[in-house]
């Protein structure tokens, strides 16, 4: 029987290949777009530490309440709402880290903050921003489905073959 730690352990490394599979395919892109001009793509070590942050924090808020208005709500109402509040945190967090790497060639932190907005680098960070929000937005859809299926019910049901399909009724007969 894995201990409490264990199954946390197991759990942070499958959230983490997910998020770190969804940056891979963030960092593809902006390779396969700068190709063409000969720019060069670097980060991989920091997509990497991103996807590990970003999955425990992902991890520790699927336990935070949205409040009482969202229960009665279809489930659709939650993985929206989610989405956005992670959205929005990660474009903070975004935001911060562009302020903060700019903050000596622009002679402080506010100043290198509005410069990102007066330069190309708003346009990185809308990338990673629409990136990031979708792999939330599928991992927020999949949190729903395993709440109803449970453990291992997602995996169940991907495993199985699909059921044959009912016959449609034939119009006019």
């Amino acid at each position: 029987m894995p201990t409490r730690l264990q199954q946390e352990l197991k759990t942070l490394a499958l959230v983490f290949l997910y998020f770190a599979g969804w940056l891979a395919f963030l960092m593809l892109i902006k390779h396969l777009v700068l190709a063409e001009y000969a720019i060069e793509v670097t980060g991989l070590a920091k997509a990497l530490v991103g996807a590990l942050i970003l999955s425990k924090v992902v991890m520790i808020l699927e336990y935070v309440p949205l409040g009482k208005w969202l229960r009665d709500w279809p489930a659709w109402g939650d993985v929206v709402v989610r989405t956005i509040l992670y959205g929005l945190g990660v474009l903070v967090v975004l935001l911060l880290e562009k302020g903060f790497e700019g903050r000596h060639e622009y002679g402080g932190f506010g100043a290198s903050l509005t410069a990102v907005f007066d330069h190309a680098d708003i346009h990185q960070v809308w990338l990673n921003l629409a990136v990031v929000s979708g792999a939330l937005l599928v991992y927020n859809v999949l949190s729903v489905i395993k709440r109803y299926l449970g453990d291992g019910g997602i995996l169940r049901v991907l495993v199985k073959p699909l059921p044959e399909e009912p016959e449609t009724p034939v119009q006019g007969k």
